[in-house]
């Protein structure tokens, strides 16, 4: 190549144009027709959270996060304290169609100067668990991340070894990204954190999937889908 001769560019991402930091979510509830999310109370949830949990005998439930299970209602609602006031991780309780606290989950690592955030801390008490409203508690974060808010990510990460919680990323459509090595330590074991993402771009045709599934005509007296969720991925 000559002096003369300009190089060839290099690739570079597309410009955002128009585009700007969303606001951090707020202590704001969450209604769906199955589900409620509120914030985090220790004084209207703690009790039957605990309850909720305790239904789970061996404790399995707790196997995957880096606190639990506790000793007693006492040590729960200690740590059930902090976590109430903290602003990432941002816990919600999940609260069943009877206004009963069933599960509970966090917003966590938001970062808006980027667009980024990530659902986690998700402990499903067994009532909760493979229903129509765990779905929709999942519906409704995403649905206000990235719509409501306006984020560009929404995150998944869980322990490589969690099958469980693989199959629910997989089930909600997010798209795997990859596997973090030692990623991190919790409980004094090693934790490979496999990841999982939705972008903005891919939103309006995971919503229409969950919205068809979460109708009412999908389901039968006993509460069981007639049709399986099905989310058309990019």
């Amino acid at each position: 190549m000559t002096r003369a001769e300009s190089p060839e560019p290099l690739p570079i991402g597309p410009t955002l144009h128009g585009w700007e930091p969303p606001p951090r979510p707020t202590r704001t509830p969450m209604e769906g027709r199955y589900v409620r999310l509120e914030p985090l109370d220790p004084d209207a949830h703690a009790l039957g959270l605990y309850e909720a949990f305790a239904l789970d005998a061996e404790g399995r439930g707790w196997t995957y996060l880096p606190y639990g299970p506790f000793a007693d209602e006492v040590d729960f609602a200690a740590w059930m304290a902090e976590a109430a006031v903290s602003g990432d991780p941002l816990f919600y309780a999940i609260l069943d169609a009877a206004g009963a606290p069933v599960g509970m989950a966090s917003y966590l690592r938001i970062t808006p100067a980027i667009g980024t955030i990530e659902v986690g801390h998700l402990h499903f008490a067994p009532p909760l668990q493979r229903t129509r409203a765990a779905t929709e508690a999942m519906y409704l974060m995403v649905r206000h991340a990235l719509e409501e808010l306006g984020y560009r990510r929404y995150e998944w990460k869980c322990d490589a070894l969690n099958e469980a919680s693989r199959r629910a990323a997989e089930r909600l459509g997010f798209t795997y990204e990859g596997t973090h090595r030692q990623a991190t330590i919790y409980k004094s074991r090693n934790r490979d954190t496999a990841w999982y993402s939705i972008l903005d771009s891919e939103w309006p045709r995971l919503r229409a999937g969950f919205e068809a599934w979460l109708v009412p005509e999908n389901f039968d007296a006993e509460g069981a889908q007639r049709t399986p969720l099905r989310v058309e991925r990019a």
